[in-house]
């Protein structure tokens, strides 16, 4: 027996590759595998929603809103000497998530394609009549001198 053993160990050294055909229990050596670099992606953020709207300014006056002009849908007061000040805004409807839409009360958005003067970011705090589809109502003061229709406006919820 331990001539069998000197003779497979002999042959072992000499012909390393016969320890895979003998079955030794010894693990053969690791092969060799190739590094692959590690792949790192930043993360991908979802497009902001958008919408194509018409816009029109309104005044806190109960001939444009209700018969409580200085309070909004969402229950807060309009500064009666400077409206335009809060960068408030009514939306449609449709547009509001109380009524299906995907913008809550609160919301910040960001309106362009008006004017210099009114676009930018305003927060969501008043709806307008359920007769209205798809429009924002910039909240303004009488006294800003500012009235007007405008179509094709992008609505972004932010």
């Amino acid at each position: 027996m331990v001539k069998n053993q000197t003779l497979g160990l002999v042959l072992l050294v000499l012909f390393p590759f016969l320890k895979e055909i003998t079955g030794s229990t010894t693990p053969a050596p690791a092969k060799s595998s190739a590094v692959r670099p590690l792949l790192i992606t930043a993360p991908v953020k979802p497009a902001k929603p958008t919408f194509q709207v018409s816009a029109s300014v309104y005044f806190p006056e109960a001939e444009q809103t209700d018969d409580t002009p200085l309070i909004t849908a969402d229950g807060s007061k309009i500064n009666e000497k400077n409206p335009r000040k809060h960068r408030w805004l009514a939306l449609s409807r449709n547009l509001l998530s109380r009524w299906g839409g995907i913008i809550s009360y609160g919301d910040s958005v960001k309106v362009e394609g008006i004017s210099e003067e009114l676009d930018g970011v305003y927060v969501v705090r008043d709806a307008m009549h359920r007769r209205i589809k798809d429009r924002v109502d910039i909240l303004v003061g009488p006294n800003d001198n500012i009235m007007g229709f405008w179509e094709d406006v992008k609505l972004t919820k932010l």
